[in-house]
């Protein structure tokens, strides 16, 4: 069996009522894609879980993380064990089903014409976001038009998590420079995705908030997030253009 040219990163952090149905529903949209669960030591027994599943399916993998926690290590850590299997393209998405696969698809044809694509809550100024409490959804439209204000990306959805690189990409952003820690991660990499030059397409998805388990945002990720396009507006963290 060869190495799948598509694989997904997913990271988790206590996501065991989740991870079992998104791998199930991974397999029917995406079948011949490889998965990795980046596991950020999760005390409800996710990597277990997972490793059931891949004692079963080959192409299912965990990587267990110990240590200082971090959403950005997580997702780099994942990216590059992925990177290594020689793919074409690597998506990322969350574990809580917020992003469905079946999008996966939409994803990927448009990456034939793009290096970075994003699916997108907020493409064309439509809000395809459903569940979210009224609170949640002004922080995140607000968030994006203040992440689209300073750093001028061309993007509607400059937080959002679910995408798919192209593996030249991914590569030319230098996943292990990454100064991130939290969701400020999808801000740096689509900023340096962006000073590269490469192509970046948004696909319209439906974003649904998650049936089981507990949000990770919190104050401190908030607050790296408003500070992180400062940062990189002022070099800290970006990358030169491509000639």
């Amino acid at each position: 069996m060869g190495a799948p040219a598509v694989q997904v990163v997913i990271p988790t952090y206590n996501e065991r009522e989740n991870i079992a149905r998104l791998i199930a529903e991974l397999r029917a949209h995406a079948p011949e894609a490889g998965i990795v669960v980046v596991d950020d030591d999760s005390p409800d027994g996710t990597a277990a879980v997972v490793e059931e599943i891949a004692a079963a399916d080959a192409r299912v993998h965990v990587l267990r993380r110990q240590g200082h926690r971090s959403f950005a290590r997580s997702v780099a850590e994942g990216m590059l064990w992925a990177l290594a299997r020689g793919p074409q393209f690597v998506i990322q998405m969350d574990a809580d089903l917020s992003h469905h696969p079946r999008y996966i698809g939409d994803l990927l044809r448009a990456a034939n014409e793009a290096d970075l694509v994003i699916g997108s809550r907020y493409v064309g100024g439509r809000v395809n976001v459903v569940h979210w409490p009224l609170s949640r959804l002004i922080l995140s439209v607000f968030a994006n038009a203040y992440v689209r204000t300073i750093t001028r990306l061309p993007v509607f959805d400059t937080t959002g998590g679910f995408r798919c690189w192209r593996a030249e990409a991914l590569r030319a952003i230098d996943l292990p420079s990454i100064r991130s820690e939290g969701y400020a991660f999808q801000i740096e990499t689509l900023y340096r995705a962006y000073r590269c030059g490469f192509r970046i397409i948004e696909v319209p998805i439906i974003f649904t908030e998650r049936n089981a388990g507990a949000s990770k945002m919190s104050t401190r990720i908030i607050a790296e997030a408003a500070i992180r396009p400062w940062l990189l507006l002022m070099g800290r963290g970006s990358l030169r253009s491509r000639a």
